[in-house]
């Protein structure tokens, strides 16, 4: 992997990846340990982290088993272990992803979303960005979804936390450009990860079909928003910032 090494030029850089024990978190970790970054790894699940842990290249990486769900918590989380530390790069791939008809949604079950998939995500950055020492570069990339920009039936409460997560970048891209930091999101499509294999519509073969018929190019794997992430993390995005790129397969070209 060294002439990529040269390219995206991430060797010994730190990259904190949350949602790191499966589906794309995992994925993004895997490919970035081959270019001998050094990861810090976070997700609630501590025997799929350890999982994750296993297959990385490389040695100095860290994991932490933390529910992100826990906003209030993550401000002493951060202060407790990153303080101190150099960070490079920040990639929030935590998250859910419910399907549920509006009529049967509620508050909490709301709240729940905006708080793994939106609220964590910010207040985490900030935190880590108050306790890091690193003064040069910085890249942010949140994990979002096609859903930010376009419908779909009874992605309500899913769509809401990505569109506001993708609104958010915007303004901290523009709040923190004068600091040399990069934020952006990634807007995949369907992907194949574990959380959208036990998907609804996978146990309807009509409903199958209609999302198939949705990705042009098929439904997506974990690799390929890791490659998105990859250039988005790296020196070769250096004029990139404020951006949803979306990787999906041609779902939203319609």
């Amino acid at each position: 992997m060294k002439a990529l090494e040269d390219i995206f030029k991430l060797k010994n850089k730190c990259i904190l990846v949350t949602g790191a024990s499966s589906g794309i978190g995992r994925a993004c970790a895997m490919l970035l340990s081959k270019l001998n970054v050094r990861l810090i790894l976070l997700a609630r699940n501590q025997e799929r982290l350890e999982e994750t842990m296993s297959l990385l290249d490389g040695e100095g990486h860290l994991m932490y088993s933390f529910d992100l769900s826990q906003v209030d918590a993550i401000s002493a989380f951060v202060k407790d272990n990153f303080k101190g530390l150099e960070i490079d790069g920040i990639l929030h791939a935590a998250g859910v992803s419910p399907t549920l008809p509006f009529s049967f949604s509620t508050y909490k079950k709301l709240n729940n979303t905006l708080q793994i998939n939106v609220l964590s995500g910010f207040e985490l950055t900030r935190m880590v960005l108050k306790v890091n020492k690193k003064k040069t570069a910085q890249s942010i990339v949140f994990i979002a979804s096609v859903m930010a920009s376009v419908g779909g039936k009874g992605k309500s409460m899913y769509a809401i936390s990505k569109g506001a997560l993708v609104a958010g970048m915007k303004s901290l891209a523009l709040e923190l450009a004068n600091k040399n930091i990069r934020v952006n999101t990634i807007s995949p499509g369907v992907v194949n990860t574990p959380l959208t294999v036990n998907s609804e519509y996978r146990k309807n073969e009509e409903a199958m079909k209609e999302i198939l018929m949705q990705h042009p190019l098929g439904l997506g794997e974990p690799v390929d928003v890791a490659n998105a992430a990859l250039f988005l993390l790296s020196e070769q995005s250096r004029w990139v910032t404020g951006v949803d790129l979306k990787i999906d397969g041609g779902y939203t070209s319609k």
